[in-house]
């Protein structure tokens, strides 16, 4: 069978995964994603199409689905968020979609904590500066004390917020799904919706799914109910923000800062509004990249795409039919 590989980190990080693939003896072909829909569509028409898909946050649209059809027998995502690809058209043409549920909750919680530390202590200005043989010290804030908001208490929210448990702040969250017995030991404070939480947070940390309902979420109208001076960490998706309007607040001081590891349209296209934007930092969507994280979503994302390949259940599956 053929096999395309997509996802940069699977094919750049040593590990299992690797092994797993070279020994099913299928033939496998990669590029280099994230790719969009006309890419797509130009690989799975090509040599005869394949059999399986193992993608990371490639544009996988109905019409993608389609061309790969009928040899098209699984769609492997490499990580958790599904918005990339329309599950409903794979759902409807019976194409299965598995993705990796529960494999990079610790190392994104920590990415999460990096980038609010970074907004926090303005860690970057000051490397910067001193690097270039200055000596510019601004003054930073404490997280002790302050309000974590988390939206989205799930697995990587939950590990957010015992890290802000140890950092001494008070956390309040909203989930739809809500884990009180965690909330419970973590002393987590259970928010009546998410407009609650964005209301009251110092740290705003966002960590859930993206919908057509939250889209630009954090947008202008939201931001002006915020604290003044407050901080949005993003390790989530870059479309829950407007990127305009987080820019704006933070040329303005509205917010001391926005920190992400995701863009609305990845990579990142230049001019952009959060170039020269010295209070906003960005990272390459690496808040997964660790070694031991691309290895566990590497060999889980693999063990489905085999097993479907050879007509077993796979370990987790998002649609069904």
């Amino acid at each position: 069978m053929r096999i395309l590989v997509t996802t940069t980190s699977y094919q750049d990080t040593p590990g299992r995964h690797h092994d797993l693939l070279r020994q099913s003896g299928h033939e496998i072909v990669t590029d280099r994603g994230p790719l969009p829909e006309k890419r797509m569509l130009e690989l799975v028409t090509s040599g005869g199409g394949f059999d399986g898909l193992l993608h990371g946050d490639d544009e996988i649209t109905r019409k993608v689905i389609e061309a790969a059809l009928p040899r098209l027998k699984v769609l492997s995502k490499y990580g958790i968020g599904l918005d990339s690809v329309d599950v409903q058209a794979a759902t409807g043409l019976k194409v299965p979609v598995c993705f990796t549920p529960g494999v990079n909750h610790t190392t994104v919680a920590e990415h999460t904590f990096g980038l609010m530390i970074m907004l926090a202590k303005q860690l970057l200005p000051h490397a910067n500066a001193v690097k270039k043989g200055e000596w510019k010290r601004h003054t930073g804030i404490e997280l002790a004390g302050k309000t974590m908001g988390i939206l989205g208490l799930g697995r990587i929210g939950k590990e957010v917020a015992k890290r802000a448990r140890a950092f001494d702040m008070q956390t309040i969250a909203y989930d739809v799904y809500w884990d009180e017995p965690f909330a419970h030991q973590f002393g987590v404070f259970r928010a009546a919706s998410a407009d609650e939480v964005a209301d009251k947070a110092d740290v705003l940390s966002l960590h859930m799914n993206l919908t057509d309902d939250n889209r630009h979420y954090i947008n202008r109208d939201r931001i002006a109910r915020m604290k003044d001076g407050a901080m949005v960490i993003n390790c989530a998706r870059g479309g829950l923000i407007h990127e305009a309007d987080v820019a704006e607040a933070c040329k303005t001081g509205k917010l001391l800062g926005y920190a992400a590891d995701v863009l609305e349209h990845e990579p990142i296209k230049t001019p952009h509004p959060f170039q020269d934007v010295a209070n906003i930092i960005i990272t390459p969507h690496i808040g997964s990249r660790t070694f031991e994280s691309v290895e566990r979503q590497a060999v889980m994302s693999t063990e489905n795409l085999l097993r479907m390949l050879k007509g077993d259940r796979p370990l987790a599956q998002a649609n069904s039919f």
